[in-house]
């Protein structure tokens, strides 16, 4: 089954029944308000480290660094700030864990770890070439 459709359609049928589960524990109300409350908590936290990630990343470019990690960090936190926009409590959960930097390293070293391992892999399947014009051979 396609990856996207499954995504498409099991993440919604997931939150609203962790909503319902929510709902039926703590009562309807506070649960509407418990979603609005994460969703106005995640923002101001996406704000704070996405400005404290713009001016790291300002200071690697007067140093003259590439700025690779603010940039990764910087596009969590966009991602972040959008799951945690979106009504339900585990996209609420997925995005408050990239808004944490602790988290966000785990995240990040996992990912690159394993594209290593894609890139070590692939470099055993080098070709050798010889390029000959034949303008030199007349």
């Amino acid at each position: 089954m396609n990856s996207f459709l499954l995504l498409f359609i099991g993440l919604p049928a997931l939150e609203i029944f962790l909503i319902i589960k929510m709902g039926s524990k703590v009562g309807a109300l506070n649960t509407v308000g418990l979603i609005f409350l994460t969703a106005v908590i995640g923002v101001y936290f996406a704000k704070l480290q996405g400005i404290q990630t713009l001016k790291s990343g300002m200071v690697n470019l007067y140093q003259n660094r590439l700025p690779i990690y603010e940039l990764l960090s910087g596009a969590s936190i966009a991602i972040a700030a959008l799951l945690l926009i979106i009504p339900g409590f585990f996209t609420d959960l997925i995005g408050f864990f990239l808004l944490i930097p602790f988290t966000r390293n785990i995240i990040f070293s996992t990912a690159l770890k394993k594209r290593e391992k894609v890139n070590i892999k692939n470099k055993d399947e080098t070709i050798d070439g010889e390029i000959i014009d034949k303008k030199d051979e007349l």
